[in-house]
């Protein structure tokens, strides 16, 4: 029994950061989810599961703090366990996966790059959307949307990049 082993070291207060980015194509027809959120537009992303762009991207940089791999290992779009998934289903299991091996989510910051739609009337719901996820109060999850100024694909409007970051504490050794 680990808790009755006087002799480990007290978790490290170093923080993790992990980097995380995901790219998708526009798809008409489908659905655009951004952090789990509908977004209302004639198209949505080209992928395996929903595409939400942002969530990937803040999967894998939760991964990537935890030294977890990435979202093609956890999630492989080659499993059709996973065609049509709902990211937020995902990232829910991310989050469980981490906090069982002893580590706090400290806080998420992520860019979004997208000409088109424009992101600002649902700002707040994504905040709030993943804010719960998550587990962290509103105010550490930071979601910026930007353009390209018309530059590459994003800026042709051809499709959105996501670049993510999230710091993680290992706070309990004993869930191990």
């Amino acid at each position: 029994d680990l808790q009755k082993v006087t002799c480990l070291q007290t978790p490290s207060s170093r923080t993790l950061t992990g980097f995380g980015i995901d790219i998708h194509p526009f798809e008409t027809g489908k659905q655009m989810f951004l952090c789990g959120v509908p977004i209302d537009t004639d198209y949505g992303f080209k992928a395996h599961s929903d595409g939400d762009v942002a969530i990937h991207a803040l999967i894998d940089a939760l991964l990537g703090a935890a030294g977890m791999g990435d979202i093609g290992e956890l999630y492989p779009d080659t499993e059709d366990t996973y065609a049509g998934a709902d990211s937020k289903v995902l990232l829910r299991d991310t989050v469980k996966r981490i906090e069982s091996y002893g580590f706090t989510i400290g806080n998420i910051d992520m860019t979004i790059m997208a000409e088109a739609p424009k992101l600002l009337p649902y700002k707040d719901e994504m905040k709030r959307t993943l804010a719960n996820i998550l587990g962290l109060r509103q105010n550490f999850v930071n979601i910026k949307a930007t353009t390209a100024e018309k530059l590459g694909f994003v800026g042709r409007k051809e499709g959105v990049t996501v670049h993510a970051i999230a710091n993680l504490t290992y706070t309990n050794w004993k869930k191990l």
